[in-house]
């Protein structure tokens, strides 16, 4: 997300159409957790964030991936999706995108080829994730009755009101930065598909006037778990859903 002049914005991104998830639809950047996301090497390059308070902010006890890897793999997917890295140089200064700085451009190319790291490629480039504009914002799990089912935390990052994504043309078609509320007009309207959760979530960021008092709100926040369920009334098949992110604002 960004500010803008006219306020908050946030990425969406479109699916290409030969996608087996959501196939031409509006979704924020994100993907699967990987193993190396729990990956020390990582998280050393993110200073501010640790083992404990992921393990806290998240609600997640010990398991097989320790909540501090959602929050890696929400900023490496972010990364090779748009081209946009989260993060700082050893000096402070945020890290340029891939659209506009060919170093970065090159780092990224490599992670999605495979041939190096996101710890490599942090390495590489002097950089560290920066954790300090980036909360944890919502949970939806899949209901029961889906075949394919998704356990999906949501996460909100600040970046400079320059950034310009540069989409992976293997998973996306187009990028757009676009306020909350349009979007919810547009997808009402029929222009920007999007699947219920994204617009559930767009619903809870809309009443924010910027990054800062939104990044404030959540980081206070309990998040609760969404798992939508089936119910059959009189009047057929029915969803429900146990709990909704309140909007804020």
């Amino acid at each position: 997300m960004r500010d803008a002049h006219h306020g908050l914005e946030v990425l969406l991104l479109k699916r290409v159409r030969s996608s087996g998830f959501v196939p031409g639809a509006w979704v924020f950047p994100g993907g699967r957790v990987d193993a190396a996301d729990a990956s020390g090497e990582v998280l050393e390059r993110t200073p501010g964030l640790t083992l404990s308070q992921a393990a806290a902010r998240l609600n997640l006890p010990d398991g097989e991936t320790p909540a501090v890897a959602y929050y890696l793999a929400a900023l490496r997917e972010a990364f090779e999706e748009t081209g946009i890295l989260v993060g700082r140089s050893a000096s402070g200064d945020r890290m340029a995108t891939a659209h506009a700085e060919p170093g970065v451009r090159d780092a990224r190319e490599r992670l999605l080829a495979g041939t190096c790291s996101f710890a490599e490629a942090l390495k590489g480039l002097g950089a560290f994730l920066d954790s300090t504009v980036m909360e944890y914002i919502a949970h939806w799990i899949t209901p029961t009755v889906e075949p394919r089912r998704y356990d999906t935390r949501f996460f909100a990052a600040a970046v400079d009101q320059a950034a310009v994504p540069a989409i992976h043309e293997e998973e996306m078609t187009q990028a757009l930065w676009i306020a909350p509320r349009e979007a919810l007009e547009r997808s009402e309207a029929g222009s920007l598909p999007m699947v219920f959760p994204t617009l559930k979530t767009l619903e809870a960021l809309a009443g924010f006037d910027g990054t800062a008092s939104l990044l404030q709100d959540f980081r206070t926040r309990t998040i609760p778990s969404i798992l939508p369920r089936l119910i059959r009334t009189a009047e057929g098949i029915t969803l429900r859903i146990p709990e909704i992110i309140p909007e804020g604002g």
